[in-house]
């Protein structure tokens, strides 16, 4: 049994392969799988992107196909009792939202290690996460 066992983990994936092994070192850190949440967020769509195609594109519809990737992606046994969880909008929001939401005790998450000029173009999802969460964070390297 360790420090962990029977408490609430929410660990945010972003379909890269960093974001699925945090997955599998949070599946560790749970007694039962069903103790594990995993996010996903899904950007806002901007009216001012190119092309019209936003406007032919509902949420409800965007929700379902990441939840259909998320279970294709993690289809093995081992994840069959994870929750699954995909709202929209700000990440670093959206993340520490969902964990207060869902009284998740620890959030797990990857940093991809953005340095320089990218990480302040991109910002860090970690870095807001670890801000705004209201429960421990371990970000783990790559």
């Amino acid at each position: 049994m360790n420090w962990f066992a029977k408490k609430k983990v929410l660990v945010p994936v972003d379909f890269s392969e960093e974001s699925f092994t945090a997955v599998d070192s949070a599946l560790a850190l749970v007694e039962n799988a069903s103790d594990l949440t995993i996010v996903y967020v899904l950007q806002d769509l901007s009216p001012m992107e190119p092309g019209e195609l936003w406007q032919t594109v509902d949420s409800e519809s965007r929700i379902k196909h990441a939840i259909k990737a998320l279970r294709e992606r993690l289809s093995d046994a081992r994840y069959r009792e994870v929750q699954m969880d995909v709202v929209i909008g700000d990440p670093g929001h959206e993340i520490a939202a969902v964990a207060e939401r869902e009284g998740c005790d620890l959030i797990v998450l990857p940093s991809h290690g953005r340095t320089g000029i990218k990480r302040m173009l991109i910002g860090s999802v970690a870095e807001r996460v670890v801000r705004l969460a209201h429960c421990p964070v371990l970000v783990l390297r790559s």
